[in-house]
């Protein structure tokens, strides 16, 4: 089934077919879509998430089962399970109902504070790194392997290095990822995100954060795979703010950092994104110029 076929009105086939004293809410598509879910608002208060491929079904019950034990522990609101749509011939994947949560989206978001916004992130991924995370799903298959060693994927980032070739500093790159890759994470599993991006940030009208969304890719393992934001998103000033209320030592920030690399150079070796790839661009260049730093907070 392609993201086409994903609309508005196999949205409304699914809420009659399943969950009728629904059907007379409007649905409408959200503007801000996913890679891993299409997303409609159900009347006011609700929302439908669809799996956009078969690799994102897992996230629907790991939501379900996780997401109520999380949002307790958390500062800010998270998504609130509600139902759960079982596949038809029409859309042959489990499915979700959502509580809709308001704001704006970090991606539509005009004027941001980033210094604020630092703050913000790292009080939230403080806590869920906090949060109890006995019997969590380890990192693995259902994540794309977020929180487990970057080792799983240094054929690849090593593969998209040697394709991009003199278009980027291959040789500082390489350096950097070698640290990354050979550092492991010796505490105990914590919870993670696994995609702390701007489509995942809502703001409120005063531009603070107000909720973080999708955990599809959470998981139980090390969290650096969270600190990716300080270059995808963050500025130089607002990176190091983040960094010292984060607090990582130079190990985890150098997974982090391998983190960034990784996907940004994948998606520069792909180059079908022509956003995604002026932004790895700019993750790139960041990366190329603290290459050789080996403190958390060598800028």
């Amino acid at each position: 089934m392609s993201d086409q076929q994903i609309d508005e009105f196999l949205a409304r086939r699914l809420i009659v077919e399943q969950f009728p004293e629904w059907a007379d809410l409007p649905i409408s598509s959200v503007a801000q879509q996913g890679v891993d879910n299409r997303t409609f608002r159900l009347g006011e208060t609700l929302s439908i998430r669809l799996p956009s491929h078969t690799r994102y079904v897992a996230g629907v019950d790991k939501e379900n089962r996780w997401l109520p034990r999380l949002a307790p522990q958390l500062p800010l609101p998270i998504p609130t399970p509600v139902a759960t749509g079982r596949p038809t011939a029409d859309f042959p994947r489990p499915w979700s109902v959502r509580r809709w949560l308001d704001g704006i989206t970090l991606t539509d978001a005009r004027g941001v504070d980033q210094l604020r916004l630092a703050r913000d992130l790292a009080g939230f991924l403080r806590a869920l790194h906090q949060a109890d995370a006995a019997g969590g799903p380890p990192a693995g298959e259902h994540n794309f392997h977020r929180g487990a060693p970057l080792a799983v994927y240094d054929e690849q980032t090593r593969r998209a290095i040697a394709a991009l070739g003199t278009s980027i500093d291959a040789h500082a790159l390489i350096r950097m990822w070698d640290v990354a890759v050979e550092s492991v994470w010796q505490g105990a599993p914590v919870w993670l995100h696994g995609d702390v991006a701007p489509g995942n940030l809502l703001l409120n009208p005063r531009g603070e954060l107000s909720a973080v969304i999708d955990f599809g890719t959470a998981g139980v393992g090390d969290p650096a795979c969270d600190l990716v934001i300080a270059w995808t998103v963050l500025d130089r000033g607002p990176r190091r703010a983040f960094c010292s209320l984060m607090e990582p030592d130079a190990a985890m920030w150098a997974r982090a950092r391998g983190w960034a690399l990784w996907k940004a150079v994948i998606t520069l070796a792909d180059g079908r994104d022509p956003a995604a790839v002026h932004q790895s661009s700019t993750v790139v260049r960041e990366l190329s110029a603290e290459a050789g730093g080996d403190l958390p907070m060598a800028f």
